[in-house]
C-alpha cells in the first residue's frame, strides 16, 4: 500500500508517454489510457523496465463508460488512486466559420467533460485514501487564440475554470487540483498545421514560435512530463486551485525577436 498509482490519459505517445516514464522512475505504477493499444504497450514495456507495474486501458475517452471503467480497473489492481493526469486531447484546425457540431461535441467531450468525470470518480476514491492530486493539463491557448480551433479553445477556457472549482470541492479532503497551461510542446498536435490543399507549414509554424518564445525553442514532453510528476508530489503540497504556466516565457511576449533585433540588434 505504500506504492503510488497514477491514472494518465493520452498515455500513448507525446507527453502521456513521457510522464509515464517519469511517474515510474519515481516509484508509481501507472494505469496508462488511451486509444491506440499498441502504442499504449511500448509505453507499458518501459514502464516495467522502470522497476514499476503497468496497466494498459485502450480505448475512447469520448466513452464515459470506458472513462469509468478505466478508473474502476486501475482501483482493482491496486487498491488505490493517488495521482490523475487529464492529458488527453482531440481538435480539429477548423475555423468557427466551418466546424461541425460532431467535431465541436467530440472536442468538448475528450477535452472536458472525460476531465470532468474522471475527476469525480478519482476523488471518490481519494477521499477514501486520505487524498491525491489531479493534473489538468491545460494551454495557455485557453488565454491566447488563433483563431483556428474554437472547440479546443472553448475546451481549456471550461478546463481551467473546472480546475479551480475541483480545487474548492475537493480541498478539505486533502485533494489538490492544479491546471498546467502550456506552451508550444515538441509533439504531434504541434506540428499538424497544413494549408487547403494539404501541403504541411510546421516549418513556418516552428519559425514563428521560435520568433515569439523568449527561451527560443520548442518545450520537450521530457520538461512537461516532469514539471507533471513536481505537481503531483509533495514538493508541491500547498499549491491547488491554480493554472502553472510553463510556456517558455510565450505569454508574456508582444513582438516577435526580428522585429526586436531590427531595433536594437546588439541586444536580441
Amino acid at each position: 500500500m505504500s506504492e503510488k498509482v497514477v491514472l494518465l490519459t493520452g498515455a500513448s505517445q507525446g507527453i502521456g508517454a513521457a510522464a509515464a516514464l517519469e511517474f515510474a522512475t519515481r516509484g508509481y505504477n501507472v494505469a496508462l489510457v488511451a486509444r491506440n493499444k499498441d502504442n499504449l504497450e511500448a509505453v507499458a514495456a518501459k514502464v516495467r523496465d522502470a522497476g514499476r507495474e503497468a496497466l494498459v486501458c485502450a480505448g475512447d475517452l469520448s466513452d464515459l463508460e470506458f472513462a469509468e471503467n478505466a478508473v474502476r480497473q486501475t482501483v482493482e489492481k491496486w487498491g488505490r488512486m493517488n495521482v490523475l493526469v487529464n492529458n488527453a486531447a482531440w481538435r480539429e484546425v477548423v475555423t468557427m466559420r466551418n466546424i461541425s457540431l460532431e467535431s465541436w461535441e467530440k472536442t468538448l467531450r475528450i477535452c472536458l467533460t472525460a476531465p470532468a468525470f474522471l475527476a469525480r470518480w478519482a476523488a471518490t476514491h481519494m477521499e477514501q485514501n486520505g487524498g491525491g492530486a489531479i493534473i489538468n493539463i491545460s494551454s495557455i491557448q485557453s488565454q491566447q487564440v488563433g483563431g483556428i480551433a474554437p472547440a479546443y479553445i472553448a475546451a481549456k477556457g471550461g478546463l481551467d475554470s473546472l480546475t479551480f472549482e475541483l480545487a474548492v470541492l475537493y480541498g478539505r479532503h486533502n485533494i489538490r487540483v492544479v491546471g498546467l497551461n502550456l506552451g508550444a510542446i515538441d509533439t504531434e498536435m504541434s506540428n499538424d498545421y497544413q494549408t487547403p490543399d494539404g501541403q504541411t507549414i510546421e516549418e513556418q509554424s516552428h519559425q514563428w514560435r521560435d520568433e515569439m518564445v523568449p527561451l527560443g525553442r520548442y518545450g520537450t514532453p521530457e520538461e512537461a512530463a516532469k514539471t507533471i510528476a513536481w505537481l503531483a508530489s509533495e514538493d508541491a503540497s500547498y499549491i491547488t486551485g491554480a493554472g502553472i504556466i510553463a510556456d517558455g516565457g510565450w505569454s508574456r511576449q508582444f513582438t516577435p525577436y526580428s522585429i526586436k533585433r531590427a531595433q536594437f540588434p546588439n541586444e536580441f
